[in-house]
């Protein structure tokens, strides 16, 4: 008889809780964050849903990746912010589109604006989406590029 296998990955848990909610659980730091149905299916809107953490996590791993690699590369990247607006389509429901709009820290070369827009496309939760999901991103510098 075989062993159960041991886990490879992060390992998270979660639990149904009343009206529509559930209770996740970070299995290696015991972080834990509520979803809940999105208001338009049946829940309260009073927390994140399933599918908005979907477009939490691009955000997220768009600025966390372009932050990474600015760092290993040498690049002076100071603080990005995101803003995503998820939209689904019509029955059956789904994500149809991630808007992500990107503010990007002045002071970034051309050369280094280009590598910068080219990670956050090739971040791992964009690569990992289906590719019928569109996700155009949009990045807005609050300055001119130096040449370089």
């Amino acid at each position: 008889m075989s062993q159960p296998s041991q886990p490879t990955g992060v390992v998270m848990t979660a639990a149904t809780a009343p009206a529509f909610k559930t209770q996740l659980e970070h299995g290696p730091s015991g972080t834990r964050m509520a979803t809940e149905a999105p208001k338009d299916n049946g829940g309260t809107g009073g927390s994140f849903s399933p599918t908005d953490l979907v477009g939490a996590a691009l955000a997220s791993c768009a600025l966390t990746t372009m932050a990474l690699v600015a760092s290993r590369e040498g690049i002076s990247f100071g603080e990005a912010k995101a803003t995503v607006e998820k939209r689904m389509t019509p029955p059956p429901r789904r994500i149809g589109e991630l808007v992500l709009q990107i503010q990007m820290p002045a002071g970034l070369s051309r050369a280094h604006r280009a590598r910068m827009e080219e990670v956050a496309h090739g971040c791992p939760v964009a690569r990992s989406l289906h590719p019928e999901l569109k996700l155009p991103m949009s990045f807005n510098y609050p300055d001119e590029p130096r040449e370089g």
